[in-house]
Order: structure tokens, then sequence, then C-alpha cells
């Protein structure tokens, strides 16, 4: 809702288009600033009392906020599934495991299903040690977000990756290390081979 349509309102609270808080002020009034200002006048926060309005580009604005839709949908969709059962085989689970490294190592959350069967709902334990069994697999990539939860016949649990610290397992800075003391041992060779070379044999 913008403009005209803002003077259903009799007051709005009002922030200017450098995003200073103007303060509570008449309709009107704010809707002379905003024409003024060659802008809009955006209504931002409906339900508030009064209601919150902004002097904006309205084109922009909107410009901005599908934007930032966008993104969110974007940020939502990166939820990987897997999906297992709670009698799940030794060689199936390891071929789930490794498919959730590979989400976890893209940056993904991983979303993992345990679905029972019939009487399995019974034995909520042998779905939860499985999704156990997969989390402390996956640690080393990943860490727990939600603790297995059962809904109805579904269990799941929700990872996701581990904050990089910029350093790899094996680490740069300790193959710097190594390769620092590499350069030091070749250096300390080539001392010795020179002072080797400086002094004359003496026959014994």
């Amino acid at each position: 809702m913008i403009n005209e349509r803002l003077l259903r309102f009799r007051d709005v609270r009002l922030i200017g288009a450098d995003g200073a808080q103007v303060g509570i002020i008449a309709t009107r009034e704010a809707l002379r600033m905003a024409q003024d200002a060659e802008l809009d006048l955006v209504l931002v926060a409906p339900n508030a009392q009064p209601p919150v309005c902004r002097i904006v580009d309205y084109g922009k604005f909107k410009y901005e906020q599908e934007r930032r839709e966008k993104e969110h949908k974007r940020k939502t969709q990166d939820v990987k599934g897997i999906k297992i059962s709670p009698r799940i085989a030794e060689h199936d689970l390891g071929f789930q495991v490794k498919k959730a490294i590979r989400f976890l190592e893209d940056g993904d959350k991983v979303r993992i299903t345990c679905q029972f069967r019939a009487r399995e709902v019974t034995r909520p334990e042998l779905g939860k040690a499985k999704l156990a069994k997969m989390a402390e697999l996956m640690a080393e990539y990943g860490t727990v977000e939600r603790q297995p939860s059962l809904e109805g016949r579904l269990m799941t649990m929700v990872m996701i990756p581990k904050a990089k610290t910029g350093q790899k397992p094996d680490g740069k800075t300790e193959s710097k290390e190594v390769g620092s003391k590499e350069v030091q041992d070749n250096r300390n060779g080539e001392v010795d081979a020179a002072q080797s070379v400086q002094q004359p044999h003496v026959p014994e």
C-alpha cells in the first residue's frame, strides 16, 4: 500500500528517506514530505499501532523486497533429504551416509528421515539407533541441528555442515611448517657441503 491509499490512516509512524525515525505524524503530512522529496510513502508494518510507513523510491523498494524473497526461498531449498528404514542393512546405511556427506560438503543441510512401517512404530529405539549411528559416522563433516524426533511414522533428524575454520584437517599451516623444516634442512646440507669443499683434504 502506497501514497494516497494510506490516507485511510489518520496518523503513521514515519521513517525518513535516510532511515531515521521521524516519529508519529499525520498521514497527510507524511505524504506531503514524500512528494516534496519526489519519492513514495510506503506502508512497511500495517499491524503496528500506528502503522509504520517509510519514504522510499518504490521501484527500488519493490526490487529489494523481491530479491530478499528470492534469496530466502533459495536458502530454504538448500535442505537435502535422505530416507532410511529402522531395519536398513549396513551396506545401504553406508551408501546413505556417503550421500549425506556429499550434501554437507556442498554446504547443504541434510534432513534424515526414518520411516516406520506397520509394527515398527512400536520400536522407535531402532530408528533412533540408526540415526545416532549416521550422526556418529558424519561427525567429521556435520553437527546435529535437530535431534531425532518422532511424528507419526516418521522420525526426523537434521544435520548442518560443520563451520569451516579455514584450515584443512591435514592443515595448510602444518604443511608450511613441514616445508620450512625441509628448507632449513636443505640449507644446512648446503652449508655442510660448502664447508667440506672449502676445507682441503689432509692426507694421513
